[in-house]
């Protein structure tokens, strides 16, 4: 972890799909004094905006060059196909790649899913952006598979959307510049991690383990525990209560045993 002064607020980028607001609202509860600056990015700007320092880590979509940043995966997002509503489509509540093969799919250049093949048919040209490729299904041009995530960001009224079970998926996942890993990045980390306010990077001192029972119990001098009984120790050769006998505790005369009462 670099050993560099915190700098005066933490600046986290965020792609498209991804709701960051639970772990600002955190962040706002334990570091007050250390604003968060919310900076919004397309997938392709995640890396250079770390890159160039514009931000301390991002949420970003897998894969990014992990011998430049670290990464953490968070979740993966189920991908479906956004379709109008009368489509036939929307008769099934799942479908599969196989089912688009006499659709019109269209392919966005900024894709996240990264096909090895695309299904269906290819539309005349690829829309430049999601949302475009969106307005395109709304006119009934074609169909279009995104992350669900992204489903729901462009949401219309006019349109809806279903699992497709067997169609990539995307990965998203908290990543940094590994060699700005800084005290802020480290509590951040700990705040999607779910680490509780005392355990967020160990800032907070450790409380001292409790003793145990016998650790507590200091040794007293020839060895005993301390332990009181009643009416006093109990000698080690059978002495009486209250303490040893009178005249020593000696065993009679000719240092006999001594006689039991009859």
């Amino acid at each position: 972890m670099t050993d560099s002064a915190e700098s005066s607020s933490f600046r986290l980028a965020y792609v498209p799909g991804v709701t960051p607001a639970k772990w600002v609202r955190i962040w706002a509860e334990r570091l007050p004094d250390t604003p968060l600056t919310l900076l919004q990015v397309t997938p392709a700007e995640a890396s250079d905006v770390l890159r160039e320092g514009a931000a301390d880590a991002a949420f970003v979509r897998l894969p990014v060059d992990r011998t430049v940043f670290s990464a953490i995966p968070l979740y993966t997002e189920t991908s479906v196909v956004v379709v109008p509503r009368d489509h036939l489509i929307t008769a099934a509540e799942e479908v599969t790649v196989d089912d688009l093969a006499d659709e019109v799919v269209l392919h966005p250049l900024d894709d996240v899913l990264g096909w090895e093949r695309l299904p269906g048919e290819a539309a005349f040209e690829r829309p430049e952006t999601t949302e475009d490729a969106i307005e395109l299904v709304a006119a009934n041009i074609g169909v279009l598979v995104v992350p669900q995530s992204l489903a729901r960001l462009h949401h219309r009224k006019d349109l809806t959307y279903r699992t497709v079970v067997d169609a990539p998926r995307s990965d998203i996942a908290l990543a940094w510049p590994e060699d700005a890993t800084t005290e802020l990045v480290e509590d951040f980390i700990g705040i999607v991690r779910g680490r509780t306010v005392n355990s967020t990077r160990g800032r907070a001192q450790q409380a001292p383990a409790p003793q145990r029972k016998d650790e507590r119990r200091k040794p007293q001098p020839g060895g005993g525990t301390g332990k009181a009984t009643a009416g006093g120790a109990r000698g080690r050769s059978g002495g009486t209560k209250g303490g040893a006998a009178k005249g020593g505790g000696r065993r009679g005369p000719g240092g006999g045993k001594p006689r039991r009462r009859s």
